[in-house]
């Protein structure tokens, strides 16, 4: 091809495709650093302008100009692989955006409009048909329904929801038409604050980044010192006065040392990483938090809410001999529908399970401190402590031996008498989630100390405790007084992960090593949490550590495998065996490889 058209197709390819290198490169040496680009624009510019001269003084022959422009081609193919990789990474954070609706049903002054979701403000009421999704957070006004909260917690089974319960935005409504009043808008949505999360930790740079980065600096200088030397080496030694030669030797060097695996290593396992976390309901905050989790060698665990469900619930019923069970169930619920009190609405929560209708409430009277006082069908029923029934002159007709049993399980025991008799005692506790004594074992089975850390009684968190195969618990422990434990610990060289979900957890979760937050929690924790459990169970806490450890080693296979290509790919090119859209070519593969490795994260099964 005519040398003037070469020269004219490779103008615009050079400075005009390929400006963001030499911008690149003015940075990083204003900044008395050197990174790929200052490698990519010193290759280039040797090539293009040597064929520029060699044009100039009528030669048309060893010209480089294709080399220039296929260099920086494949280079920004290897970019393309790049943002693809990028893109796949961000696939949980589309599917989650996807998932909220663009219109919402509002009722206003008695008429109903369907309006954009950007126009819904806070107060406004919605009406939520069934199998639709719901376009913001909000609080149930009327109806019921079952709602589809899989996106948000992993929970198969719709969650049922009543007047007073919480809704929340591209949750799907299953059944039941609700109206609804808006809570959260926009931003401000527990969706968007997912989304926000994710994307925070997809951007931010992990230590082992900076790692990469330090390397770079180091390693930039030297390949210039070492592409200088085999120029010098050619032109005056191997090919003594062959300058194209030299120089082609030079480039190819410059080209093969681009350390652009180097700089994707990092970036692309964290953004695969955090986005197969984000799909398994493990949301981390930042890049350094996903690197440092894998060093956790010590898990506690608060126990109300975390490692129990949190909600007291009847584990015990025991009538009398003569008594009918039935009747005594549907009494002590009627008894307790009008107490406030956790243990009142864990006996009617049971009574609601077990019988089909209760009776009328006739009179209720509080006993503050010892039970509740109640009329049902002309009967006085009596509900409490051991000492009312004392007070009121009642034997206890109960198997002592039996009610210590259940004290000791770390039980609330309540005592139920009917005109005047002792008819059932009844055991009220904060039961194990269904997943935790799995998770615990799994944490153990992968070498983790694991801890119960509560403000409970000791004997309540010792059962607890031990039903759930923990060996060690530190009981009693005020709000304020959970983070000195956790740095205590730390102070013992330890590597510490809490796992709370109330706001009395926040300080620890902060101060631990690593804060782990249940997404059923509250927004204090998860505030102050470096990675939040959406899934609400214990399981996670193994997953998250897992995912951690699968994405560190991930990035320490590409920086082994980019440097190793780079120190064999150097002497290669500086002997002459490479030319250099070769070693372009070869750059931009091992680009591609560090990409799909890091693409491997995407395929996690944690469980």
């Amino acid at each position: 091809m005519n040398p003037y058209v070469q020269w004219l197709l490779a103008t615009p390819v050079q400075f005009v495709i390929g400006w963001m290198f030499y911008k690149g490169a003015f940075y990083a040496l204003r900044n008395k650093s050197a990174n790929m680009d200052v490698l990519v624009a010193l290759g280039t510019s040797a090539a293009y302008f040597y064929s520029v001269y060699l044009v100039l003084i009528g030669s048309d022959h060893g010209l480089y100009f294709e080399t220039s422009a296929v260099l920086i081609t494949l280079i920004l193919l290897g970019k393309v692989f790049e943002a693809r990789a990028k893109g796949r990474s961000s696939d949980a954070i589309k599917k989650l955006m996807g998932l909220q609706p663009t219109m919402a049903i509002v009722e206003k002054d008695g008429e109903i409009t369907e309006i954009p979701i950007g126009d819904v403000q806070i107060g406004d009421v919605l009406v939520i048909r069934p199998g639709s999704s719901i376009p913001v957070d909000a609080e149930v006004i009327a109806g019921e329904s079952a709602v589809d909260e899989s996106m948000l917690t992993g929970e198969s089974l719709p969650v049922d929801k009543k007047v007073g319960d919480d809704v929340f935005a591209a949750t799907v409504n299953s059944n039941g038409s609700l109206r609804v009043r808006a809570k959260k808008i926009g931003k401000d949505t527990v969706l968007s604050n997912i989304i926000r999360v994710v994307e925070e930790a997809q951007g931010s740079k992990a230590p082992i980044q900076r790692l990469a980065d330090q390397i770079s600096g180091i390693f930039v200088p030297i390949v210039v010192g070492i592409a200088v030397v085999t120029f010098l080496i050619w032109y005056f030694i191997a090919s003594p006065g062959n300058f194209a030669e030299a120089l082609t030797a030079m480039i190819a060097v410059l080209v093969i040392a681009c350390p652009c695996a180097l700089g994707l290593a990092t970036p692309t396992s964290i953004m695969a990483g955090s986005g197969r976390a984000a799909e398994q309901g493990v949301l981390f905050k930042t890049a350094e938090a996903m690197e440092q989790t894998k060093a956790v060698d010590t898990v506690v665990l608060d126990k109300t809410g975390t490692i129990t469900k949190g909600i007291p619930e009847v584990t015990d019923f025991l009538v009398s001999e003569d008594a009918d069970r039935q009747q005594l169930i549907a009494y002590a619920a009627a008894a307790e529908s009008d107490s406030e009190h956790p243990v009142a609405k864990a006996i009617t929560s049971f009574g609601l399970n077990e019988v089909e209708k209760l009776p009328a409430d006739e009179q209720f009277e509080a006993i503050p401190g010892h039970g509740i006082r109640s009329v049902i069908e002309g009967s006085t029923v009596l509900m409490g402590t051991r000492k009312l029934l004392a007070d009121q002159g009642i034997d206890l007709n109960v198997d002592i031996a039996e009610v210590e049993k259940l004290e000791n399980e770390g039980k609330t025991v309540m005592y139920m008498a009917v005109d005047g008799k002792h008819v059932a005692t009844i055991a009220v506790a904060d039961t194990l989630k269904e997943t935790s004594k799995q998770a615990i074992l799994e944490l153990r089975d992968m070498g983790l100390d694991v801890i119960m850390l509560t403000g409970d009684q000791e004997r309540t968190a010792k059962a607890i405790a031990a039903e759930a195969g923990i060996d060690h618990v530190i009981a009693g422990v005020l709000p304020e007084r959970k983070a000195e434990v956790v740095a205590s610990l730390q102070a013992e060289g330890k590597r510490v992960a809490m796992v709370g979900d109330g706001i009395n957890d926040a300080p620890a979760l902060a101060v631990a090593d690593i804060g782990m937050a249940m997404g059923t929690g509250t927004a204090v924790a998860m505030e102050a949490a470096d990675v939040t459990l959406m899934h609400g169970d214990l399981l996670r806490v193994a997953d998250t550590i897992r995912m951690s450890r699968l994405t560190v080693r991930n990035i320490k296979q590409n920086l082994f495998w980019a440097l190793a290509y780079n120190t064999v790919g150097i002497p290669i090119a500086a002997v002459g065996f490479l030319a250099p859209w070769v070693a372009g070519a070869a750059m931009a593969f091992s680009s591609v490889s560090v990409v799909l490795n890091a693409l491997r994260l995407q395929r996690v099964k944690l469980r």
